[in-house]
């Protein structure tokens, strides 16, 4: 066997066993298993482990905008026409989180932690000064004291004649600062004087800055993956006790600031917010792409905050059968200590439409107002959000109070928030190296397979080598005497010996002798 033979023998065996072997790497996804298997067991919230740190102390900005509806004809609304607002803002504010007393328990199995937040105001991304910007929407302590007393046949005059004492009105002029941070209220402040409990300072976000939301008890991922920053128990319980039916007093996801690895696209993503004091789902909407890196976009489908008609779960989140509002509403007054407040989307996005036509200015749009979350599906991170979400007040005519009796029953829109986050260069750069490794490592089959078609490709080309050779051999005829001239008719062929010796490589061997000596 020549060296030539040797060889292709050997590439062919080369190239079998590459095709072969990463075939069936591919086809069993052994290398994608353990790519996976792998970022199950890196990906949880224990002690140095690879997001452990920025899990307590997240290195992406977060910025926290607030838009506020300035009503502009309070009186002819009092009088019974459509009111008319005007949105102002933003007003933004860098929002600085970190989880404090972080402890861990049973076994790493489950970490404990205090969600604080602090607000610092950015005037190159505001409209104005808070400080000096006013706002007249609807006077909210007011409304929660009337709405509180209701119905009483004594306490209720007794409140109205106080009110008209103080100048208290069913609207209210204040500072962006004072309507956000907190002021002294007039109202409030007579009724603490016989009521410690009642606070005298009212504001949107007071006692908000600085400050955390009660503890979180949550699962590390350690035993299951699936369970990554799912909420254990929040202020002790495993579920809250506002609503009428343990599946709307579930507490059922994240915080929404971690989620598990490995999404796909047919799974609800739950999350647990405070400040709706319940879970709401999220599925998915489209692929996305934020700094070059893959996402899915989930995002709060209409059937969250549907009416109990159109989505019979949502029965559980009526205050009473007749306090339950139509689609795109939420009444959170059970967490609110009774106040008329009501949760929806920005303009009433997704809301019915009488809502939108009900308040002169609203003007819904899906870029503008829409809740998402752009999560990249192998490591779960959180690559861009917008949490989105607006506070009304709820007005109607109130028994024992004259000055609502002109009044029709009325969703007020006083502010919304947008609450954004996108993933920072040196972050983005991270998960970038890690989406590599993995794509490499899942991959890996592919090069191997790749390898085989190179190894292939030579295969063919040697074959093609030898095949052309041996074609030359055999078309190789000794024809240079036919066309011979007489001057070089001077040589002969003859075997070397009678006998022709025979190579079994070779061939025959033949001597060239001159023409006149038969002793050659």
């Amino acid at each position: 066997m020549t060296r030539r033979s040797c060889a292709i023998y050997a590439v062919g065996i080369i190239c079998a066993s590459l095709l072969a072997v990463g075939v069936g790497l591919f086809v069993g996804q052994v290398f994608r298993t353990l790519m996976h298997n792998r970022l199950k067991k890196e990906i949880v919230l224990v002690e140095g482990s690879r997001v452990f740190a920025s899990w307590k102390s997240p290195p992406p900005p977060v910025y926290m905008e607030y838009f506020f509806f300035n009503v502009t004809n309070v009186d002819a609304f009092l009088e019974g026409s459509k009111p008319e607002v005007k949105q102002i803002g933003p007003y933004t504010y860098r929002e600085y989180r970190y989880k404090d007393n972080v402890s861990m328990g049973e076994n790493d199995k489950m970490v404990s932690a205090y969600n604080y937040k602090s607000f610092v105001f950015l005037r190159e991304k505001s409209v104005g000064d808070p400080a000096v910007d006013v706002i007249n929407t609807v006077n909210i302590p007011a409304w929660a004291v009337m709405n509180k007393l209701k119905g009483s046949f004594w306490k209720a005059p007794m409140m109205a004649v106080m009110m008209n004492t103080i100048g208290a009105g069913l609207f209210a002029t204040h500072t962006v600062d004072e309507w956000l941070w907190g002021y002294v209220d007039p109202l409030l402040a007579r009724i603490a004087t016989t009521n410690p409990e009642v606070e005298p300072v009212f504001g949107l976000m007071y006692k908000k800055n600085g400050s955390h939301s009660g503890e979180f008890v949550y699962h590390t991922g350690k035993e299951n993956y699936m369970d990554y920053g799912r909420v254990k128990t929040w202020k002790g319980e495993s579920q809250v006790t506002f609503w009428n039916s343990n599946q709307s007093n579930s507490i059922n996801g994240s915080d929404g600031s971690a989620f598990h690895p490995l999404l796909n696209k047919k799974e609800r993503i739950y999350i647990f917010t405070p400040d709706l004091c319940r879970s709401i789902h999220m599925e998915f909407e489209k692929d996305v792409e934020v700094k070059g890196i893959p996402a899915y976009r989930f995002t709060p489908p209409r059937s969250v905050f549907a009416s109990k008609e159109e989505n019979p779960a949502n029965e559980g989140f009526c205050v009473t059968p007749k306090e339950c509002l139509g689609t795109g509403l939420l009444k959170v007054s059970p967490c609110r200590k009774g106040a008329p407040v009501v949760a929806s989307f920005p303009h009433f996005y997704l809301a019915d439409n009488k809502y939108v036509a009900a308040i002169e200015g609203m003007s819904p749009k899906r870029q503008h107002h829409q809740t998402f979350l752009d999560l990249n599906p192998t490591t779960g991170v959180i690559v861009r959000a917008n949490k989105r979400a607006q506070i009304n007040i709820l007005l109607s005519r109130l028994s024992g109070f004259a000055k609502t009796r002109t009044l029709n029953e009325t969703v007020f829109p006083v502010m919304f928030i947008n609450e954004s986050v996108v993933i920072d260069d040196v972050s983005a750069a991270r998960v970038h190296k890690l989406l590599l490794i993995a794509t490499l490592v899942s991959h890996f089959p592919l090069i191997i397979v790749g390898l085989g078609a190179i190894m292939l490709l030579v295969l063919i080309i040697l074959l093609f080598r030898a095949r052309t050779q041996k074609n030359e051999v055999k078309r190789t005829v000794f024809t240079k005497p036919l066309y011979a001239t007489s001057n070089e008719e001077d040589t002969s062929y003859s075997p070397v010996s009678d006998k022709e010796k025979e190579d079994p490589q070779n061939g025959t061997y033949i001597s060239l002798t001159p023409k006149g000596d038969p002793q050659a």
